[in-house]
């Protein structure tokens, strides 16, 4: 056995590539086995403090690290593609994506962003896209409530996402529906004993508060990441502050009259000219949401991601790289977004013009971003309260999916001026 363990010793250093300098996540469509778990070894990479490389629009925004046996271990226990290359290879991409002719560009991401979930206690991980893919890649994240947001705990985060929340006070819209409920009549409990206990003598006013915490945090260049419900009525939230636009079922007095002249548009970080929704009967915060006014089949329900100019526009880039361009729709309580509703200066991502609705758009406030999603779940067509969870196992190539993730890796690129 003595005699035999130099050539055994030998045998292994031939099979492992002696040669290889970079790990290659490719992305594309064909290539990648797990696109969702690629971004989880790259955020773990880069918690590792190793050097990555975002490849934008290169075989459909893959990512470039360096080699070491603990990120091809990795890879292989989560199940990601991997390609090894030398330094001439490497080099021989790097070069084809840095000339003028190619709209391609290499983004170096510099550090893993400290992740914010804004999520009530309790809430499982299928209750929400984002806490479900974040556990699905292994992408670690700390819930936070309302009691963190309103003591400045968000100051330890670089991105927070909003989970499918109600800022305006009036517990989802699901009074129609659900009222009688057993979980409606817990939830809104739950909600009057939080702002009691927060000092508020009203949930909308407590949400208000929240609310106001949440944009100071993105204006002082934090990035906000929000899906469905959370995107209009955080907007409607901020214009509608001073203003009690809550029924008596929900706050337990009238409504203050004529309040749609008082509505504030400029708080709004996303939305124009928008009218709310009176009747707390109807399940709507207002007509920002496409919901009741598509006439589109499911079979047929598909939006178009936009194509940047990767060099002059990497955030964008970034934010829709993909391995298709054509994404499958999906509904919730805000589906989509009515294009004569969104501000000039916001920033357009993904769409359906045929609809004349925005599903996937971006702005600036302040120092920091925003990202809004329309939907609930992207591989989740039409999710009603109580379905099954979505299983990512079965979804792990998900265009949908990717864009969410997308934005959990953005706030970790070195910082380039948007020219858009």
């Amino acid at each position: 056995m003595l005699k035999k363990t130099p050539f055994l010793f030998l045998f292994f250093l031939l099979s492992v590539p002696s040669w290889a300098s970079f790990i290659l996540l490719p992305m594309d469509e064909t290539t990648q086995k797990n696109h969702l778990k690629a971004y989880g070894i790259t955020y773990w990479s880069l918690d590792k403090q190793y050097k990555v490389s975002w490849l934008l629009n290169y075989r459909g925004g893959s990512f470039l690290l360096p080699d070491a046996p603990e990120i091809r271990k990795e890879c292989q226990i989560r199940g990601v593609s991997f390609e090894l290359l030398s330094d001439s290879q490497a080099n021989q991409i790097l070069d084809e994506i840095s000339s003028p002719s190619q709209n391609m560009e290499t983004v170096v991401l510099e550090k893993a962003p400290k992740i914010a979930v804004y999520t009530p206690k309790g809430k499982q991980p299928w209750d929400d896209a984002v806490t479900l893919v974040l556990t699905y890649a292994e992408i670690p994240f700390t819930p936070v409530y309302d009691e963190e947001v309103l003591a400045d705990g968000l100051l330890l985060y670089d991105w927070l996402h909003l989970h499918h929340e109600d800022f305006t006070g009036q517990y989802g819209k699901f009074y129609g529906a659900y009222r009688n409920a057993p979980w409606y009549i817990e939830q809104k409990k739950e909600a009057e004993a939080l702002a009691k206990k927060l000092g508020y003598s009203k949930v909308s006013d407590e949400k208000l508060a929240v609310a106001k915490k949440i944009r100071d945090f993105v204006i002082g260049g934090g990035f906000m990441f929000a899906m469905c419900s959370a995107t209009d009525s955080f907007d409607i939230a901020l214009a509608a502050d001073g203003v009690d636009i809550c029924e008596p079922m929900f706050d337990g007095d009238e409504s203050e009259a004529n309040y749609q002249a008082k509505i504030k548009y400029e708080n709004s970080f996303a939305f124009k000219d928008y009218i709310l929704e009176r009747n707390p009967i109807i399940y709507e915060f207002s007509d920002i949401d496409m919901t009741m006014k598509r006439n589109v089949l499911p079979e047929k329900d598909y939006f178009t991601l936009m194509e940047y100019s990767a060099k002059w526009d990497p955030i964008p880039s970034m934010l829709c790289q993909n391995h298709t361009q054509l994404v499958k729709g999906f509904m919730g309580q805000t589906t989509s977004f009515d294009s004569n509703r969104i501000k000039s200066s916001v920033l357009v991502m993904g769409e359906n013009k045929v609809n004349n609705e925005a599903r996937y758009i971006h702005g600036t406030k302040g120092k920091g971003m925003f990202t809004y999603f329309g939907g609930h779940d992207p591989e989740d067509y039409q999710h009603r309260v109580g379905d099954a969870p979505t299983v990512l196992d079965l979804h792990p190539n998900s265009p949908g999916y990717r864009l969410i993730l997308n934005n959990v890796l953005f706030p970790a690129a070195r910082k380039k001026k948007l020219k858009t």
